[in-house]
């Protein structure tokens, strides 16, 4: 009887106490989501990019991905750098998503504002160190064959910082390949970029930009470009951005051609599907049409595929197209490569 009467109000306690303690673990951690299933993560959002958020929990050691549109409730007390479609830059905290539909970001000044969820396409946590803002990639490829002594090398890395209100970041592509009775072969392209955001989608860049190229006796070119551009569309699933403005160029050549120099316009492209699975498509197009060389003009289009493997790897063919009507050897206007890497970012 006495067991019986002990064990009735334990039964009826049960949910109280199962609510008090997620309350307290909830309390213990900065960061939790609450998904449209009514499961719930809790640990540190880390970032919002390209439609799927990160959250590191302490219980696992891989961070969990979640879809953004599967996200019902956040609550978090840490501030972040929020991005909206609009190209307008918060830095402030996230008092909470409500029903999937409205998220209350508080600003540095303690201003609220309710935006859509719909309308969030970046969130990077603030509170971290110059190492939490970074982003960096590296992917490697290699040929090997005995027929006529075949070997292929290609290389490919990028890093990022991310700030308020501006981004840059750097590259560095290499490819080389050497075969029995032909010519060694090599390409290297390398850019250093700086992006500052303003209102409406509109933004200014600066970048310098080199290529060395064998194909078209191209022993390097150097660019300095100045322009802007805009966002003509930017969501969790893609984003299409235009932008023009000057290049200036030295360029130096391997066999007796004189070296160049020229000021160029250019005018350009860049499509981003990044919500098709762990599918990722970016592609890019630019003109370059001379302002000191009469009738010469230069493209370059590019094309990446990457697919996500487990562990932050990835494998990424692609294409990279050079055309320039008047290249220092005869018959060289175009130069192409293709590369198949396996690759890994943090």
């Amino acid at each position: 009887m006495m067991a019986l009467f002990a064990a009735t109000p334990f039964r009826h306690l049960m949910p109280l106490i199962g609510l008090l303690l997620l309350q307290a673990r909830l309390s213990a951690q900065k960061d939790s989501i609450v998904l449209r299933n009514q499961d719930i993560i809790v640990g540190e959002i880390k970032t919002l990019e390209r439609g799927v958020l990160t959250i590191k929990t302490p219980y696992s050691k891989s961070d969990f991905t979640v879809k953004w549109s599967g996200i019902r409730e956040i609550y978090s007390d840490n501030h972040f750098l929020i991005r909206l479609r609009d190209g307008r830059s918060i830095n402030g905290t996230i008092q909470h998503v409500k029903d999937n539909k409205q998220m209350f970001i508080t600003n540095m000044e303690g201003y609220t504002l309710p935006v859509k969820l719909e309308d969030v396409i970046f969130v990077k946590g603030v509170r971290s160190d110059f190492w939490g803002r970074l982003k960096f990639n590296m992917d490697l490829g290699m040929t090997i064959a005995k027929a006529n002594a075949l070997r292929q090398f290609s290389m490919n890395s990028s890093v990022g910082y991310v700030a308020d209100h501006w981004q840059s970041d750097a590259h560095y592509n290499y490819i080389t390949a050497s075969q029995e009775n032909v010519a060694k072969t090599k390409r290297t392209d390398a850019a250093v970029n700086f992006k500052y955001y303003l209102e409406k989608g509109w933004f200014s860049l600066a970048s310098m930009n080199f290529l060395s190229n064998t194909e078209q006796a191209l022993a390097l070119r150097s660019s300095g470009r100045i322009g802007g551009g805009k966002m003509i569309f930017h969501t969790n699933k893609r984003y299409w951005g235009v932008g023009s403005g000057l290049s200036f160029n030295i360029e130096r050549f391997t066999n007796s051609a004189d070296h160049r120099r020229s000021l160029e316009a250019f005018a350009g492209s860049e499509l981003n599907i990044f919500d098709a699975r762990d599918f990722n498509m970016l592609s890019s197009i630019y003109v370059f049409p001379s302002l000191t060389e009469k009738g010469r003009w230069r493209s370059d289009i590019k094309v990446n595929v990457k697919y996500d493997l487990p562990h932050d790897f990835y494998i990424k063919p692609g294409i990279t197209v050079n055309y320039d009507n008047r290249p220092a050897i005869t018959g060289r206007d175009w130069d192409y490569v293709f590369t198949f890497s396996i690759g890994w970012e943090l």
